[in-house]
């Protein structure tokens, strides 16, 4: 596992360092520049921070972890991810939900084990709706999907949120959760990933 080290994107957590200069703009990778130039989706989601490159080793160990089940994996994470969480504050931290149908395939949802393995209570007040996966979309599909998430009965207004994921891909799951909990009133939504792809 390689871990994202030196000066990073301080909107997504990409490795800074290895971009070419025209690919940063104000400490900002050139995809979290143009989130931020988007008026829908501006001051949307806070910040991310992702711990690892999503590099091959960890695309086949997460494999292992979702795909085929390995769910023991998940400890080798949990010292990582606990001690981050005790240098932070938030409200609630939710991990991103599968819909009933990923859930049934899989049989666990990978983030909320993750944090469990942790020993981290998540809140689990976002369901999300069945579509095709997000790893057999192209950019352009995901940046153009609908709302995919529901929030159950939970006040959140005033309170700050941070999502948890395996992966930081485009960033558009994330956006998504973190509009809807703005638009029910959080005062800020940031988000914890294992991996930035």
């Amino acid at each position: 596992m390689e871990k994202i080290e030196g000066e990073r994107c301080r909107g997504c957590s990409r490795s800074l360092e290895a971009l070419p200069s025209n690919l940063v703009k104000e400490e900002l990778c050139l995809d979290c520049h143009r989130w931020d130039q988007d008026p829908e989706w501006k001051g949307i989601l806070h910040k991310n921070d992702s711990f690892y490159h999503y590099n091959d080793f960890l695309k086949e160990y997460l494999a292992r972890f979702k795909y085929r089940g390995d769910y023991a994996l998940a400890k080798a994470f949990a010292h990582t991810i606990k001690s981050y969480l005790t240098k932070i504050e938030y409200d609630h931290i939710i991990p991103i939900p599968l819909s009933d149908e990923r859930f049934y395939e899989r049989g666990f949802n990978q983030s909320t084990a993750l944090l469990e393995e942790s020993e981290v209570r998540p809140s689990h007040i976002l369901t999300r709706l069945h579509s095709e996966k997000q790893s057999k979309k192209t950019r352009a599909e995901r940046l153009r999907q609908v709302q995919v998430f529901r929030l159950g009965e939970c006040d959140v207004r005033g309170k700050s949120i941070l999502l948890f994921d395996d992966i930081y891909t485009t960033g558009t799951t994330l956006r998504q959760a973190a509009k809807l909990l703005k638009e029910a009133g959080a005062d800020e939504v940031s988000s914890l990933t294992l991996a930035r792809g």
